[in-house]
């Protein structure tokens, strides 16, 4: 249906598009579903630090409860430790209040189910057409059939065991920058770090409910990367708002992204002959470069729709234990099964420990393609696939570059914009490409 779900849960302007009434609603509709297939089903509920958070908890809550469903509040923790803990506890699902990367003023709601997993588009369209349905289809329990709500005590103590178990390495002699960007990694982030030997230098650390992803963390580096030159720092982590992401700072200033991550720990893993089938699994944003970088140890890449979840699926199907996104949601499906910027972070310090190499010398081994996105606002996104115009734009561009790059164009899932990758190894040829396309885009749909 996608007129509620997008790429990644349901996110708007809190209190104006994810108002407390639709919140509600989408509460109902997601627990009823449950009920369908639990009599009595417990729902984990986290969130990150905006100050939205707790409105949109109360009204989550209430929708839940309204529907027979008990709810595990855990509080602010990130995405990750919710999908760890879903699945940990046996509980029936879980959900994760967080607008991830955006704003202050967004927020979101992602469901997973008892797995640990994301909905897939079955289940949220599901949800969608409980949704949209008549309110009286859907019933209202009384009495003892009501649910009930019950706080989580140190929901993060059993994550932090889960990851002493399965990182066996010693951090000692190690200078980390980590920057968790005022939000729900704040205080999981620099204590796991600590408590693997680092010596930790902590940033956006203060949440006050206003300052998340505020100039920090995964989306702006740029603080981070001052503070890893200037306290001469081994590597510097940044983490978004939730926790499902990360990017990483040589000690040279250097910015190393989901790819460069991904091309580290895969080689890594491919030499340990540790990577099922040396393949990776990664979106079509990912660069070329990577594709080149793991081939030199005869690795590949498999390429899927854009989204974890997807990546997650194709994962899930063959068997595959490393993919992700150049953005930096990384999934190492063998400890969590969502992207993990904690996660993440310590299996980077893991592969500069087991090797000695600084972070500088190991991202050496992926030499990028230049890559140039293009965003254009529209007023009909709906209908590009079937403009023939568009479509020829575009078919010329690949022919133009051949097996030397790539375009990739599609509808953004949450805002009037369609946009428009070029990938090659000329910038000045990208430029004409993209700029071509993107006239063609913006006289056909407006």
């Amino acid at each position: 249906m996608g007129a509620l779900f997008g790429t990644d849960g349901v996110r708007g302007l809190a209190n104006q598009e994810l108002t407390v009434d639709l919140v509600c609603r989408l509460g109902k509709a997601a627990g009823y579903r449950l009920t369908q297939e639990v009599e009595y089903p417990t729902v984990l509920i986290g969130r990150d630090t905006r100050i939205s958070g707790d409105m949109l908890e109360a009204a989550l809550v209430a929708g839940l409860n309204s529907i027979g469903v008990d709810v595990l509040q855990a509080g602010i923790i990130p995405t990750p430790v919710v999908a760890y803990l879903t699945k940990e506890l046996e509980v029936d699902g879980g959900i994760m209040i967080s607008a991830s990367h955006n704003p202050v003023a967004d927020n979101g709601i992602k469901f997973f189910r008892a797995n640990g997993l994301k909905l897939n588009d079955e289940l949220e369209n599901e949800i969608e057409e409980l949704f949209f349905a008549d309110p009286a289809e859907i019933p209202q329990p009384t009495g003892v059939d009501v649910g009930m709500v019950e706080e989580l005590i140190e929901p993060l103590v059993p994550y932090k065991k889960h990851l002493d178990k399965v990182i066996d390495a010693d951090f000692t002699g190690l200078k980390v920058v980590v920057d968790a960007a005022n939000g729900a990694a704040f205080e999981l982030a620099p204590e796991i770090l600590r408590e693997f030997g680092a010596e930790v230098i902590a940033l956006n650390d203060l949440p006050d409910g206003t300052n998340i992803n505020r100039n920090c963390g995964s989306t702006h580096p740029e603080e981070l990367q001052a503070a890893v030159e200037e306290n001469e720092a081994d590597i510097g982590i940044g983490l978004d708002g939730d926790g499902d992401r990360i990017i990483a700072v040589a000690e040279t200033g250097e910015l190393v992204d989901g790819d460069g991550i991904m091309a580290i720990c895969g080689r890594h893993l491919i030499e340990q002959d540790q990577l099922p089938d040396k393949t990776v699994v990664t979106t079509k944003y990912s660069n070329l470069g990577l594709q080149d970088s793991l081939a030199e140890l005869g690795g590949k890449v498999e390429i899927t729709k854009n989204g974890d979840r997807y990546v997650l699926a194709e994962m899930l199907e063959h068997g595959y234990k490393l993919g992700g996104e150049k953005s930096g949601h990384i999934i190492f499906l063998d400890y969590n099964t969502t992207g993990d910027g904690v996660l993440t972070a310590l299996q980077l310090l893991t592969v500069m420990e087991e090797t000695g190499q600084p972070l500088s010398e190991l991202a050496g081994v992926m030499e990028p393609y230049p890559q140039l996105l293009v965003n254009v606002e529209v007023e009909d996104k709906e209908s590009w696939q079937d403009n023939e115009e568009i479509q020829t734009a575009i078919e010329e561009a690949e022919e133009t570059l051949g097996s030397n790059g790539r375009v990739f164009v599609r509808a953004s899932g949450t805002e009037p914009v369609i946009r428009i990758m070029v990938e090659g190894k000329d910038t000045e040829e990208l430029e004409e490409l993209a700029n071509q396309i993107k006239t063609t885009v913006k006289e056909e749909l407006d």
